[in-house]
């Protein structure tokens, strides 16, 4: 079965950086687009950052632009989303993404704060 595992969450002052992980199992890894989503207390779920299944094509949401990168590695079954400049308006739990047949599949999430 589709399984997604996220980590590399954690508590960072502002300006700092983190990178986090998504290790993909359960299917084709290679032919999938994968997303990074995030939801804060309070607020809908939103898009970070998308990949295409090669790795060609990014895009990003408004507010993480120019300070976030996706990138894969399709011999590891890895998604990574790098943070940059973290602000504490980044602070949220962390999804991994990916769409199937019939569904759309979730990560447990890794929680991300940005605090002094």
């Amino acid at each position: 079965q589709v399984q997604l595992v996220e980590s590399g969450g954690g508590l960072v002052q502002p300006g700092g950086s983190l990178t986090l992980s998504c290790k993909a199992s359960g299917f084709i890894f290679s032919t999938k687009t994968m997303s990074w989503f995030r939801q804060a207390p309070g607020k809908e779920r939103e898009m970070v950052a998308t990949i295409t299944s090669g790795g060609g094509t990014t895009n990003y949401g408004d507010s993480v632009k120019g300070r976030f990168t996706i990138s894969r590695d399709n011999a590891k079954n890895t998604v990574f989303l790098q943070m940059n400049s973290l602000k504490p308006e980044d602070t949220a739990v962390y999804y991994c993404n990916v769409n199937g047949q019939f569904r759309t599949y979730w990560g447990q999430g890794t929680q991300v704060t940005v605090s002094s």
